[in-house]
């Protein structure tokens, strides 16, 4: 039966092989040089030949350490790598952002900035919904949005944790009615029709929120429609329309279209970041960081004093 060879000895090898020098290659590897000199001899035990030539003046590799050395290197290479991309380190890290202009958005560009030697992609699945079936399934492993109205119960297998409360807007043409309004309040939306992205299969959680909101405040959600993807594509649904549509405050310009504010009361929308419970890639730590920090400079974990929470929202991130 072949003898396999013991990494930890090839990793002595080779600092011996390239310091030439024992005492060296011991201060390198943090050993003593009698375990250094040890392990060399087991592995030359190992591998049937003598890998070194030493004298009290110097340390020279034989033909056999040569040949040897070429491979170690390839081997620890293999491994080292092997171990980086299992531990997150050099892949990149999958995040679902929603769309684009949004604040999770915002978060993964922020990121990005302050750590660049990090690899963060980002997909726009355009809902928790479709986001949640993407993280089960490991196509990507970290999520934005709003993790109640799904239909089901949050996944036991993940973590989730508030990320900020963020105001709702109307986005509507520049000559709506309501667009000579600086904040709309929400009585102004008793009786109106709003475009709350009804039938949107992607978005449960959206739909779930808008139409209890609308519904607190006498309001009509627009009959379903498809899903409206692209700045262009909301203006040309403004344009053929020309209903308000429920927005976040942070969303993305739309050419022809202004954003207002709702109040009394502001109603919120509940950014969550979701991921596996052992993840651990170093991305994490880079979102957690840029996470943290704007929380602190804009308030985002701090409610209004009149805010409109669903209930749902309120209840897990008391007990998440």
């Amino acid at each position: 039966m072949r003898a396999e060879l013991d990494l930890r000895l090839l990793r002595a090898f080779v600092a011996v092989a390239e310091e030439l020098h024992f005492t060296r290659a011991a201060n390198r590897l943090y050993v003593a040089q009698q375990a250094l000199s040890r392990d060399i001899r087991r592995l030359e035990t190992q591998v049937g030949a003598r890998l070194f030539v030493r004298s009290t003046r110097q340390v020279t590799l034989t033909p056999d350490g040569e040949r040897l050395l070429v491979h170690a290197r390839s081997l620890l290479e293999l491994n080292d790598a092997a171990l980086q991309d299992l531990s997150g380190e050099a892949r990149p890290l999958l995040v679902d952002v929603i769309g684009e202009g949004l604040t999770a958005a915002r978060i993964v560009d922020e990121a990005r900035m302050a750590a660049p030697q990090l690899e963060l992609t980002v997909r726009y699945g355009g809902g928790m919904g479709a986001a949640l079936t993407q993280l089960l399934a490991g196509r990507v492993e970290v999520a934005f949005g709003r993790t109640e109205g799904l239909g089901a119960p949050f996944p036991a297998e993940l973590t989730r944790r508030l990320v900020r409360w963020e105001p709702l807007a109307l986005l509507m043409s520049d000559d709506h009615p309501l667009a000579d309004l600086a904040e709309v309040p929400m009585a102004e939306l008793d009786g109106v029709e709003i475009d709350a992205s009804s039938g949107n299969d992607v978005a449960p959680e959206w739909v779930d929120l808008a139409a209890s909101l609308l519904a607190d405040h006498g309001a009509r959600p627009s009959p379903p429609h498809p899903h409206v993807v692209g700045t262009a594509e909301t203006a040309r649904h403004l344009r053929s329309h020309g209903l308000p549509i429920l927005t976040m405050s942070e969303c993305p310009e739309v050419p022809g279209a202004v954003v207002r504010p709702l109040v009394d009361p502001v109603p919120v929308y509940p950014w969550a970041v979701v991921h596996h419970r052992d993840a651990n890639h170093p991305g994490l730590a880079a979102l957690d960081a840029v996470m943290v920090d704007l929380a602190a400079e804009e308030r985002w974990t701090a409610l209004p004093e009149d805010a409109w929470v669903p209930a749902a929202d309120a209840q897990w991130v008391r007990r998440p």
